[in-house]
């Protein structure tokens, strides 16, 4: 009996059997509950995804540049076009490895405090950026990156005078916009401003030679590294018009009378801006420079000797030591920081190549006098009576007779508003066509812009009034405030663009449905752009004679 186990003992091993397999049970179903009540195991994240994800890059002379996608537009931001010590003359950018961010505005020219907003605010609002005097940057929009396309190449030049502005100072300079429209390569440049760009140091050394021209000579600079690599942003390097407006204006006329921009552009237009060095002493401006220049160390206390300490001034006692001598010399600030004709490195005629360029010229119908800065916004709503007072007490006597020219030469405007005709500003860019033709190897065009913004009263067309339209800006949030993105102005904003694009791509602002003829001194022909727009012979130089002049002024820096 001693070999057979003891009931005892089986009971106990087929428990512990049982209790075991229970509790196997027991766990399987907890973990079959908690399974079920458990959410699923997360799946592999997805792949991030955006335009930029990948964004664009470009190889030019120097290195890889990455953009951005803009919608349709690849840009290319804050490119170094040059490089240059203070008062020396630009030089290629050293080569980089690896690659170089272009996706953000690069620094802007320094320029005077700015402590008051502008009268222009609203209808042509600002915006003010980082400053540095390492200012050489340009920046690019395009429709396609294929070298194969070649694009027409259009190069902006902002305003402000030889004192003020950058390449983004103004909303209006939207490069993207006018790229999409017109299919074109649309580049803006900075460079170097006022005391910067042109305090004459030549008589210290020859080291500081053409320290007069450092910002004519970054414009030259900008051009040259757009010849040497626009075309893999898809640009044409033998098909690059420049433009400009007010002292921009100024600076695309000033290049037709330099040598070293020979080749580097095919059509030009100049907008509310132009300059005339025909009657000009080139020996006398020297002197008048270099009398400034010397007067600026005088009011930092130093002398000729001193002259390597003058890189070393902050930048704003350098300026304000400038502006002190040139008021003291009678110059005024703009005055002082214009470029001169020195017929070395700007001459006082055009140079002979510029004889094949097509030039289109023009103006704004009020420019710096009209009902943004004068009159008490009712103009539109004066009774008759009204209407002849104010023109009597502008005109008195030669009232009769400023009513029929005005009437003539713009049948569609209303009579009031020949209080607010700029006739006399029209004159700089009819000196400027009328040179041109001198030689007469190709046409040029002439154009005022008359449109109204439909805003305070009715503001008459002032300085800088036709840059949205041109650039085909009007859907940029902060300028659709004051034109109001009615149809009547997108209507005319694609005329505008479409005309600047048309004279880009071929010499000829022509478009379908509205031909733009030429222009002689003879037959005046010019683009009166406006609600209606249409090209027809402007007879107006009577009337400009008649009209009394004005001090009133809107905006920043006037034309140069």
């Amino acid at each position: 009996m001693a070999n057979k186990p003891s009931h005892n003992f089986l009971t106990s091993m087929n428990r512990r059997r049982m209790l075991g397999t229970g509790a196997a049970l027991l766990r399987g179903a907890v973990a079959f509950a908690q399974e079920k009540r458990a959410p699923a195991a997360p799946k592999a994240a997805a792949t991030a995804t955006g335009p930029n994800l990948s964004p664009p890059v470009v190889t030019v002379k120097g290195g890889k540049l990455r953009g951005v996608r803009e919608g349709k537009t690849y840009s290319f931001l804050g490119v170094r076009y040059a490089e240059a010590e203070r008062f020396g003359q630009p030089k290629p950018v050293q080569p980089w490895e690896g690659m170089k961010n272009a996706q953000a505005w690069g620094p802007v020219c320094p320029i005077p405090v700015q402590s008051n907003v502008g009268s222009d605010e609203l209808v042509f609002p600002h915006r003010f950026w980082v400053q540095n005097e390492n200012c050489q940057y340009l920046n690019v929009w395009t429709q396609n990156l294929s070298p194969a396309v070649k694009k027409p190449v259009m190069v902006w030049m902002h305003g402000g005078g030889f004192t003020n502005g950058s390449a983004i100072e103004a909303y209006a300079y939207d490069g993207r916009s006018l790229s999409e429209f017109g299919d074109v390569v649309v580049v803006s440049i900075n460079h170097r401003l006022n005391i910067l760009g042109t305090l004459d140091l030549s008589a210290y050394g020859p080291e500081y030679a053409n320290s007069r021209q450092t910002g004519m000579a970054d414009i030259v600079a900008s051009l040259e590294w757009v010849r040497d690599n626009i075309e893999v942003f898809g640009g044409d390097p033998s098909n690059v018009m420049i433009f400009g407006q007010s002292g921009g204006g100024g600076k695309v006329v000033r290049l037709m009378h330099m040598p070293a921009a020979k080749a580097l552009f095919h059509k030009v237009c100049a907008q509310s801006g132009s300059v005339n060095y025909r009657n000009t002493d080139p020996a006398e401006s020297i002197k008048r420079q270099q009398a400034l220049a010397a007067a600026t160390l005088k009011h930092l206390n130093l002398t000729g000797s001193q002259i390597d300490k003058l890189k070393t001034v902050p930048y704003l006692e350098l300026l304000a030591a400038g502006t002190a001598a040139a008021r003291e010399l009678g110059t005024g600030g703009g005055g002082g920081w214009n470029p001169i004709a020195d017929d070395q490195y700007v001459m006082r005629e055009f140079c002979d190549w510029a004889d094949a360029i097509p030039l289109m010229a023009g103006t704004v119908f009020s420019e710096m006098q009209g009902t943004l800065t004068r009159g008490d916004g009712r103009k539109n709503e004066w009774i008759q009576k009204e209407i002849d007072d104010h023109l009597t007490a502008t005109f008195g006597d030669k009232k009769d007779q400023v009513v029929a020219e005005f009437k003539e030469a713009f049948p569609r405007k209303k009579v009031q508003d020949v209080l607010y005709y700029a006739g006399a500003s029209r004159g700089g860019a009819k000196n400027v066509l009328a040179r041109k033709l001198e030689k007469g190897k190709t046409p040029v065009y002439n154009y005022l812009f008359a449109w109204e913004y439909p805003i305070n009263g009715g503001i008459t067309a002032f300085h800088c009034s036709e840059l949205a339209f041109c650039f085909h800006a009007l859907n940029v949030p902060q300028i659709k405030t004051a034109t109001g993105g009615g149809p009547v102005a997108m209507a005319l904003q694609d005329k505008v663009s479409q005309a600047w694009v048309h004279f880009a791509k071929t010499g000829n602002p022509s478009q379908p449905g509205l031909e733009w003829r030429s222009y002689t001194p003879d037959n005046p022909q010019a683009m009166v752009f406006d609600t209606v727009s249409q090209c027809y012979p402007l007879h107006d130089d009577k009337l400009a004679s008649l009209l009394p002049a004005t001090s009133g002024r809107g905006g920043r820096g006037g034309p140069a």
